[in-house]
């Protein structure tokens, strides 16, 4: 008997341990800008995409577009690590052919127009590391002003007659950034 109340109590003392150590886990320094994903078609049931994109989506939180996103400087697309873009067939951004890859997606934003940037870099934090010779394709597109202000950087994409819009949108700002077949 004293055996299996010994058994008995040690098993105790383990899970109760076990159990301390789970609750004591602290999530200390989660990230104030979540990562999300957007891709083409939208619907999870389908699972035949044509493009994805992942980026992390930071919130303007008082702050100016002009000095989360400085005109005329490289910008990761979100926060934290730039956006990462996949293609899941051949595309075109302006006249040029993207294969079907992975891919870093920077803009650089400007006052009437945006540059849209596709770079081989991958894996890269923010935009400190950014190398023009990387460069697969760059379009220059026109900024909108949307009537709502969004809080939170966010993208989405539609369908356009001859491929996918990807929408990029923040405070009043709009850009869309035409990928072709």
């Amino acid at each position: 008997m004293k055996q299996s109340l010994f058994k008995t109590l040690a098993m105790l003392a383990i899970v109760l341990f076990a159990g301390m150590q789970i609750n004591a886990q602290e999530f200390k320094g989660l990230d104030k800008s979540p990562m999300d994903a957007a891709s083409f078609p939208a619907d999870y049931r389908e699972s035949n995409k044509l493009i994805k994109v992942v980026y992390s989506r930071p919130q303007l939180k008082g702050r100016s577009l002009a000095k989360l996103a400085p005109e005329g400087q490289v910008w990761r697309t979100g926060a934290n690590e730039a956006a990462e873009l996949t293609l899941y067939v051949d595309m075109k951004l302006g006249d040029t052919k993207v294969p079907a890859g992975t891919y870093t997606f920077y803009v650089i934003p400007g006052k009437d127009t945006w540059t849209a940037v596709i770079s081989t870099d991958l894996n890269v934090w923010g935009a400190y590391f950014y190398k023009q010779d990387n460069d697969v394709a760059r379009l220059e597109v026109p900024v909108m002003t949307g009537k709502d202000s969004l809080e939170a950087f966010s993208i989405a994409f539609d369908k356009s007659d001859s491929g996918v819009d990807m929408f990029l949108g923040w405070d009043t700002t709009r850009v869309k950034v035409p990928f072709t077949k």
